[in-house]
């Protein structure tokens, strides 16, 4: 049950381990795929996003549509294109039009004491965001370092940002070559074992994801022969 990650957070007395919109999807007994906010907007996706961390860290419960949304696509990532940070993936929440959460006076209760506790006190918690003491963003890859391409990335095991490099420096990626992509993809095996953010092998599988790296004009997807034109 959901309410798991709410006990662990009583347990833990001050520790908040979920937002407060979260919390009030958990409260209200819908799932994220019951989405409250406009679709499109940074708190939409951000809802998709906490859930499928939380999920992957075992604290979270996800129901069948919402295992469709967080396991079989990728929204509430981000990716950069032509200096903007677009969504990933946007899929369509067929049939959700009637299926909202509606608040309940517990739920109403709880946000005006957080509220009125936050507007007591200026909040000192640091940003989780960190890597070796600096702010970094995450899932969003970008060139240079080590290797050719790196990402920051928040390992689900250890709660901790990690740097996940790879590409070698000086070889071109040769996206635009449908022989080059059908071979890259065998050999990395692309379909069955590129499912791991804190590996190279999820994030060279996707290259061709992020315009901004290949320097094509074209989104390829992942593992496939197609494209995209934007």
């Amino acid at each position: 049950m959901n309410n798991l990650v709410l006990l662990i957070e009583r347990s833990l007395g001050s520790k908040k381990l979920i937002s407060e919109d979260l919390e009030y999807h958990i409260i209200n007994d819908c799932g994220v795929d019951k989405n409250i906010f406009r679709p499109g907007s940074e708190k939409f996706f951000d809802l998709f996003a906490e859930a499928r961390e939380l999920s992957q860290k075992g604290l979270y419960q996800l129901n069948e549509d919402e295992k469709y949304y967080l396991n079989q696509t990728d929204i509430g990532e981000w990716g950069l294109y032509e200096n903007e940070y677009v969504p990933l993936d946007y899929p369509i929440l067929e049939g959700k039009e009637e299926e909202i959460c509606y608040i309940t006076e517990r739920a109403k209760k709880k946000r005006k004491k957080r509220r009125k506790s936050k507007s007591k006190k200026k909040s000192t918690t640091p940003s989780r965001n960190l890597y070796k003491g600096k702010k970094v963003d995450l899932n969003k890859p970008r060139r240079g370092g080590k290797k050719k391409f790196y990402v920051y990335v928040r390992n689900p095991k250890t709660d901790k940002i990690i740097k996940v490099e790879w590409g070698a420096k000086g070889m071109s990626v040769g996206i635009n070559d449908p022989a080059r992509r059908k071979s890259f993809v065998a050999r990395h095996r692309c379909k069955t074992h590129a499912n791991d953010k804190t590996k190279p092998r999820y994030w060279a599988c996707r290259t061709g994801r992020y315009p901004h790296l290949t320097g094509s004009k074209k989104k390829f997807t992942w593992w496939w022969n197609e494209k995209i034109t934007f």
